[in-house]
């Protein structure tokens, strides 16, 4: 289901065939059974609405919750280029030496952040991310001796950049790791799937444009909330903008 999720193009093959078999189910079912009389069919309709309405629901839901996770992934890559522009230009607080190292390490670390947005081979990103811990590490180090050194206002703030800097790695990866819950994915297929169920249970007659609406709809919808919701391998991805901005900025000085 995951893979699935993470492949919005097969995911919505697949929901288009489930939901288009749950339509048959229900035609052949109805056709094995008799017809729905009067009062049985004003119950039928009762039910048949609340379900829709319900489904109508938790697509609204579940398109609100994937939009606020994009848009947190989007704040972060913000805060992120942030973080290292500033701390970049405070390196020049520091000794010669240490300035003209970190900056190196920084426009390595840069160019690794805007490869954690580009990637999408799952091997080539858990290379990506080990180098970039390594990276991490030495920018620490780089700077970390002098703030010992010299516990000044001065180094204080270079050690303080430096430590957002490194936050807002974490914090990115956080929110690229927040993902919808898969419960909530069966649940909205569950529904959908009685939705359609219902729709050829309850038709008399059913033209094959009638029949394909629903599922060509909701397996629209779905793969819109895969798309937005899924942070690598998706049509709509977070564009690393302002990162690719501080990178130019920095390959100028």
């Amino acid at each position: 289901m995951l893979w699935l999720v993470d492949h919005p193009a097969a995911f919505f093959v697949v929901t288009l065939a489930l939901l288009i078999a749950s339509t048959s189910l229900g035609v052949l079912i109805r056709n094995r059974l008799h017809d729905l009389t009067l009062s049985d069919r004003a119950e039928f309709d009762l039910v048949r609405n609340a379900m829709f309405t319900l489904l109508g629901l938790m697509i609204g839901f579940a398109i609100s919750m994937a939009v606020s996770r994009y848009d947190l992934r989007k704040s972060y890559e913000e805060a992120e280029a942030n973080a290292i522009g500033t701390e970049y230009l405070r390196l020049d607080l520091m000794p010669p030496e240490i300035s003209a190292a970190a900056r190196t390490l920084l426009r390595t670390y840069v160019n690794e952040r805007l490869a954690f947005y580009r990637d999408r081979d799952p091997k080539q990103q858990e290379n990506s991310d080990l180098e970039t811990m390594d990276t991490m590490n030495a920018l620490w180090a780089a700077i970390a001796p002098e703030a010992r050194a010299r516990q000044t206002p001065t180094t204080a703030l270079v050690a303080s950049g430096m430590n957002d800097v490194l936050n807002a790695e974490g914090y990115t990866l956080a929110a690229w790791r927040n993902r919808l819950p898969i419960e909530v994915w069966m649940l909205l297929m569950l529904v959908a799937a009685g939705c359609n169920f219902l729709i050829g249970f309850g038709a008399e007659r059913l033209s094959p444009v009638t029949h394909a609406i629903l599922p060509v709809t909701a397996s629209l919808a779905f793969l819109l909330i895969a798309d937005v919701e899924g942070p690598r391998n998706g049509f709509v991805r977070v564009q690393p903008v302002n990162l690719e901005d501080t990178a130019a900025a920095m390959r100028e000085k």
